[in-house]
């Protein structure tokens, strides 16, 4: 039986995407007929949509035939608080996206753990033999142990950095001591000289960095965000920089991208700004997770990655 699926991605994508898309359902041994949203599309006539944030489709109502919405993206709070859609929505979860986050969160904890910015910018060729700390004596905080966070947390602990997950509800996870619930937040945050922010974007964690969790940091430490922008209150940000209670912030995600060129971020000599690099959705790796989905979908199999919408939902 042939299957049918909506590209609704960004109108750009489709050549990118449907080369790999094809070969994974072929793969998958599924007899798929894919086509990009388009004027004269009948919207009933789809079992699965493929779908981005920004693309075409925001109102699902008329796509009445629909088995899940299959996410092109990781982050998916664009659409996942939508009441027009009552189906099942998967994020993308694949080994490209973990891996780069990884490397990212792995990198630059490792350089503001070495003090590597006094060597490589040093104007007055000042010679400082002072050695750093050890892995082990160095507190890292990582906030959000799901797809995403749990790997870096284990990574870096694996270098023997001293880490603390936090997390909403309880988790566990070798080599990590687990906090959770708002009253442990502080905690972890308190102990931490470098704190890492991968929680999702929801209701719950909108404007979550703002002055009361500054405070609660530890005088001195860094705050790298590679989740989403909207996590940060920017001007509470700013204010503990200027203020000297964070020595450094490193921001791979904004409120805004890209980032606008007169953004004080751009020129704060306590801020680094990477232009949203730290994880990005390779296709060839990630049309198989697509392809996989389908393939469970119609063999009555639970679905990889659902969102739990529940919370956006009573948000809105």
């Amino acid at each position: 039986m042939t299957v049918r699926v909506l590209f609704a991605g960004r109108d750009a994508g489709w050549d990118e995407w449907a080369p790999h898309l094809r070969d994974a359902f072929a793969e998958a041994g599924l007899d798929v007929a894919m086509v990009p949203v388009s004027r004269d599309h009948d919207p009933a006539a789809f079992d699965w949509m493929i779908h981005s944030p920004k693309g075409p489709v925001e109102d699902f109502a008329p796509y009445t035939g629909l088995k899940g919405v299959l996410s092109l993206w990781a982050g998916v709070e664009r659409v996942e608080g939508n009441p027009t859609l009552t189906v099942p929505l998967t994020r993308m979860v694949d080994d490209s996206l973990v891996q780069g986050m990884v490397e990212w969160v792995t990198g630059h904890v490792l350089r503001h753990h070495l003090g590597m910015d006094a060597h490589i910018v040093n104007p007055d060729r000042a010679w400082d033999g002072t050695a750093p700390p050890l892995a082990p004596d160095r507190r890292v905080a990582v906030l959000g142990l799901g797809a995403l966070g749990a790997p870096c947390a284990t990574t870096l602990a694996g270098l023997g950095f001293d880490v603390t997950g936090w997390t909403r509800k309880a988790r566990s996870l070798d080599g990590v001591r687990c906090l959770h619930g708002p009253e442990a937040r502080d905690d972890a945050l308190a102990e931490a000289e470098i704190v890492v922010l991968l929680m999702p974007h929801t209701s719950a964690t909108q404007d979550m960095v703002d002055e009361a969790f500054l405070a609660a940091m530890a005088p001195g430490a860094v705050l790298l965000n590679p989740a989403r922008g909207a996590l940060v209150v920017e001007d509470d940000l700013l204010d503990a920089l200027d203020r000297g209670h964070l020595s450094h912030a490193t921001l791979d995600t904004h409120r805004v991208e890209p980032l606008p060129p007169d953004h004080p971020f751009w020129s704060h000599p306590r801020v680094t700004v990477t232009p949203h690099v730290a994880s990005h959705t390779r296709p060839g790796v990630a049309s198989k997770v697509i392809a996989e989905n389908v393939r469970r979908g119609e063999a009555g199999e639970p679905l990889l990655h659902v969102v739990d919408r529940s919370e956006a939902m009573a948000g809105r």
